[in-house]
């Protein structure tokens, strides 16, 4: 599932097998890879995060990293950190503003596990 797909409370998924599951799930409820969706005595439907285009920013110290981060987070777009890389989903306009930024970072297709920057309001 795409990180999009992840949120989408209410929808049938179709799973690799061909089984239909229809997923009624509250709202806000955001599905995380790993996660058990369904299972019975014959398959177990576990969340897959799918392979998507993303910005893979490998900062060169903490002051980069930090302002890459607050960068992607004030657009208020996922992100996923990790101790070498910061991973958010792939679009023109975040390529331009963190290529303005000077930090080294490629576009690439990989499964994508980010999470919103954090959850407030304005």
């Amino acid at each position: 599932m795409t990180a999009h797909d992840r949120r989408r409370v209410r929808r049938l998924v179709e799973a690799p097998d061909g089984v239909v599951l229809a997923l009624e799930l509250p709202t806000g409820t955001i599905l995380h890879p790993g996660q058990l969706l369904h299972h019975d005595a014959e398959a177990a439907y576990v969340v897959a995060a799918a392979d998507e285009e993303v910005l893979v920013v490998r900062p060169r110290d903490m002051e980069e990293a930090a302002r890459v981060a607050h960068l992607i987070g004030n657009m208020h777009r996922d992100i996923h950190v990790t101790a070498n890389e910061i991973v958010a989903l792939a679009d023109d306009t975040l390529t331009d503003r963190i290529a303005k930024t000077g930090a080294a970072f490629e576009r690439t297709r990989r499964p994508f596990h980010g999470r919103a920057p954090g959850d407030h309001s304005h």
